[in-house]
């Protein structure tokens, strides 16, 4: 179950302590999409995110939008944001990933991934030794294949919370 608790705990990209984030070695900011950066319903991020984006990438992190959504999907987002982008990553599987480190020359210690689910984002941050933040979703709806992760998840938050690892709206860094 440990794979699964996040290392970090925020109740949205906003509330994430950057700063102490740049402090303890990390160079890169994996993000999330659909539901973390922007609802999916959104085609186009808007300005409070574009803001933060541009924020980060000043404090000199490099900024990589990975999902598991089509390059159509994430274009408008990466070209928005002026950042890099991984289309159709099939997180929580660790190839794009490795990519990403072997590109960038990153240490798995040099990366946070970002995102709103445990089974995608948090398992496939934690089994790549990247740190790990879990933040709400900004949204309630889901593509249907993430409804059927939901499944899943639901069991792990709650296995996760009996065993006293994770509590929904408990938030900690």
């Amino acid at each position: 179950m440990e794979l699964f608790r996040p290392d970090i705990y925020q109740k949205s990209i906003f509330t994430i302590d950057y700063k102490k984030l740049k402090k303890s070695g990390i160079k890169c900011l994996l993000f999330d999409l659909d539901n973390t950066l922007s609802a999916m319903s959104i085609s186009l991020p808007d300005a409070k995110t574009k803001s933060l984006i541009a924020s980060l990438t000043d404090l000199g992190f490099r900024v990589i939008i990975v999902s598991n959504s089509s390059k159509k999907r994430i274009e408008p987002f990466k070209d928005h944001l002026n950042v890099d982008a991984a289309a159709r990553s099939f997180k929580p599987l660790k190839n794009k990933y490795l990519k990403i480190q072997k590109i960038y020359n990153l240490k798995d210690t040099e990366i946070a991934a970002i995102g709103d689910q445990l089974i995608t984002d948090i398992y496939g941050a934690n089994r790549m030794g990247f740190t790990s933040i879990l933040v709400n979703p900004i949204s309630n709806y889901e593509f249907f294949i993430s409804k059927f992760s939901q499944f899943f998840e639901r069991k792990v938050y709650k296995k996760l919370n009996k065993m006293g690892l994770l509590t929904k709206g408990k938030y900690y860094d």
